[in-house]
């Protein structure tokens, strides 16, 4: 009998078409042999819905013509088992979707930060990738820069804040980033990917419409220096934390000072954007053995020190003018399209990381299974008596 993958994708974000792409891309390369593949497109109102039109790219260039040829849908718990089912009723086509493992191929916040994955565990579905509290920490930049920092991994050193405080108090924030950081620096959401609403500043006078920009997107707030002998450098890693293994490296390469949104999903897109793949880049990047190495096995230390699990990648700044020193820039926790071209380019076809990714799944599910979580008894049944706030008699 085939496992059911549900593979949810979208959701309330500004990465939501880039989450699209790369799920689709996914499921193609999912071995139908061995699985049903049951596609779940979150939209950005948090609607979620199903159909066999979800399976092809070109479908999602009129998303309301596309729903109205969909189910929608909800996940239910119950008897051990999740299911999919219409508001309704059970869908007519089947009594019952069981969906016995979720795949979840989102990107950015309320979806790739632990919301998600949070969803599936008040539900006791397995799986693919980071858990929760990875997940929020990968995330957010400033809160990830600390567990790095204290794993004694090279970071950039940097100035957090959030937006109100910059409306309160804009002088005291800038005299900081003045003495601390200097210019040029990097204003940038904290919690957010694909290069979205990322400014580099040469001077004062430009902070504060980069800011601006930056709160546009999110609450919180994260300036760093800028390097301005600047190579990037990116890694994958799949596993676990118990063993995991780093690909092969690649050069990204930027039509401006930073690699923006459209060099990473609107380049060399001809007849529509294939996600990551499509980036222009040097892959495998043009490294010396030794620094390769180097940054190989950064990448498995914070992969092991955020207790990441599933396809990550990292991305790394390289500074020409100082031997090449290496900082960790981000994680992404669910990387635009899986990452899969560095795997491939290390040797592993795109189905077989896949594969991986739901062994590695269901050994959580196993680990988590011998946990105890509930205490069998009812307190509720020991008191004698019992009543509202405040009511006579409440031992609350």
């Amino acid at each position: 009998m085939k496992t059911n993958i549900g593979v949810f994708f979208g959701g309330s974000s500004v990465e939501h078409e880039v989450a699209i792409i790369s799920a689709v891309q996914a499921m193609n390369y999912i071995n139908r042999d061995k699985y049903n593949v049951v596609p779940v497109y979150i939209t950005k109102q948090g609607e979620m819905y199903m159909g066999d039109d979800l399976f092809e790219i070109e479908s999602f260039r009129d998303i309301p013509s596309l729903l109205k040829k969909c189910k929608k849908v909800v996940l239910s718990a119950e008897n051990g088992e999740c299911y999919l089912k219409t508001e309704g009723g059970f869908l007519k086509s089947a009594q019952k979707i069981v969906i016995n493992l979720a795949f979840p191929i989102v990107h950015g916040t309320n979806c790739e930060d632990g919301s998600l994955q949070g969803f599936f565990e008040t539900h006791r579905l397995a799986y693919i990738g980071p858990d929760v509290v990875s997940s929020a920490v990968g995330m957010d930049k400033a809160f990830f820069k600390t567990i790095m920092k204290e794993a004694g991994l090279p970071v950039l050193k940097g100035v957090t804040f959030r937006a109100r405080e910059w409306f309160l108090d804009k002088e005291i924030i800038t005299a900081k980033l003045n003495s601390e950081i200097g210019y040029p620096l990097i204003v940038k959401p904290a919690n957010l990917g694909s290069s979205v609403g990322i400014s580099k500043v040469n001077s004062e006078d430009d902070l504060d419409e980069a800011v601006e920009l930056a709160c546009s997107f999110a609450e919180k707030i994260l300036i760093e220096p800028a390097v301005c002998n600047l190579r990037e450098i990116n890694c994958s890693v799949l596993g676990d934390s118990d063993e995991c293994e780093a690909s092969v490296l690649e050069e990204p390469f930027m039509n401006d000072e930073i690699l923006s949104y459209e060099d990473k999903y609107m380049s060399n897109a001809k007849g529509g954007s294939k996600g990551m793949a499509s980036v222009s880049r040097k892959c495998p990047a043009e490294l010396d053995e030794e620094k390769a190495t180097e940054i190989r096995e950064i990448s498995k230390k914070a992969f092991k020190a955020l207790g990441a699990s599933g396809v990550v990648r990292i991305d790394y700044l390289m500074d020409t003018a100082d031997n090449n020193r290496v900082y960790i820039n981000e994680i992404n926790t669910i990387p635009g399209s899986l990452s899969f071209y560095l795997w491939e380019a290390s040797g592993l076809k795109y189905p077989e990381m896949i594969e991986k990714l739901i062994e590695t799944a269901y050994k959580r599910a196993r680990t988590k299974s011998s946990s105890m979580f509930t205490i069998e008894t009812n307190l509720l049944s020991t008191t004698k008596s019992f009543g509202t706030k405040g009511a006579k008699g409440s031992k609350f």
